[in-house]
């Protein structure tokens, strides 16, 4: 079902014009707009990364690492969704690894920024892609999936957001998140990047719990690359030159394969049923509480 943000009706319909009140939603740049007002400078990140992020994601080992993650967790958590919506999808790069694995399940994306939107449905042509805020989420009992990867330290409001996507799932709807982990790994990177905070366990799943969702699986991931990440951070701190947001992602291809090939063993562990006491970012699944 969807909702109309403006008198709350609920409705089911092709287009969006509420037959409440005959609202209907701007077209920007021909995505359908729900927060208008921030579609240019929603706040929470810098939209002019969104391209430097396209050009980087397909090959980083971070990103590819975490789109095998996500996709095992999705394959094994709610193997018989059909429907899923991706909440800060960004580029569009996770989205594209769902794509691939699940040709027949309708995808949907959400970015506050139309800028990252554009490169989305670029990447993505098969996916249904509006600019929205995670703060009001238009839709009720809609999807079998979400997922929100690393978007909601971004939100001073993470615990409405994390309601905003109880409702927005149907009954025994399975959400998928990733954040990333430990206020000591905080560096200038968070601060590029407009983070409001690192997780730590017992805040993310308390914070998930209090939603309405029953936690089906929590663990740390980038595990094995922790020691690397401190001494990158202690690095990026000692450094006096002007700070580069992009460069943990510009590294020598040797080293991405081999940073790649160890978080292999991350995921191994993961899939054995080990949940990872500490890393870099954590993983957390969920299901809808009815009760």
């Amino acid at each position: 079902m969807k909702v109309c943000l403006k008198c709350k009706h609920q409705f089911s319909s092709n287009g969006w014009i509420c037959p409440g009140c005959k609202y209907e939603p701007l077209q920007l740049n021909g995505f359908i707009a729900h927060a208008e007002e921030f579609a240019h400078g929603g706040g929470g990140f810098k939209s002019e990364y969104f391209a430097e992020l396209a050009r980087l994601e397909s090959t980083n080992f971070w990103f590819r690492a975490r789109n095998e993650l996500i996709l095992w967790a999705l394959r094994t958590f709610k193997p018989d969704a059909q429907s899923f919506l991706e909440v800060g999808c960004g580029t569009g790069f996770v989205l594209s690894g769902i794509a691939e694995l699940h040709p027949d399940m309708a995808l949907s994306g959400s970015e506050i920024f139309l800028e990252g939107l554009s490169h989305a449905a670029t990447r993505v042509t098969s996916a249904k892609f509006m600019q929205m805020d995670a703060r009001c989420v238009p839709f009720v009992d809609e999807f079998d999936a979400i997922g929100t990867f690393d978007m909601l330290e971004h939100v001073d409001e993470d615990a409405g957001v994390l309601a905003q996507l109880h409702r927005a799932l149907r009954p025994e709807g399975v959400l998928l998140l990733t954040v990333p982990q430990h206020a000591w790994l905080w560096s200038r990177s968070d601060d590029y990047a407009c983070h409001v905070r690192r997780y730590n366990r017992i805040e993310i799943e308390d914070k998930v719990q209090k939603a309405g969702f029953k936690l089906l699986r929590s663990t740390s991931f980038i595990t094995t690359l922790l020691p690397a990440m401190v001494f990158s951070r202690e690095v990026q701190k000692r450094k006096k030159s002007p700070f580069d947001p992009a460069a943990e992602l510009k590294i020598a291809p040797w080293l991405n394969t081999v940073f790649e090939k160890v978080l292999y063993i991350d995921r191994t562990l993961i899939k054995l049923g080990l949940n990872l006491p500490f890393g870099g970012s954590r993983l957390v699944v969920a299901r809808k509480n009815n009760k």
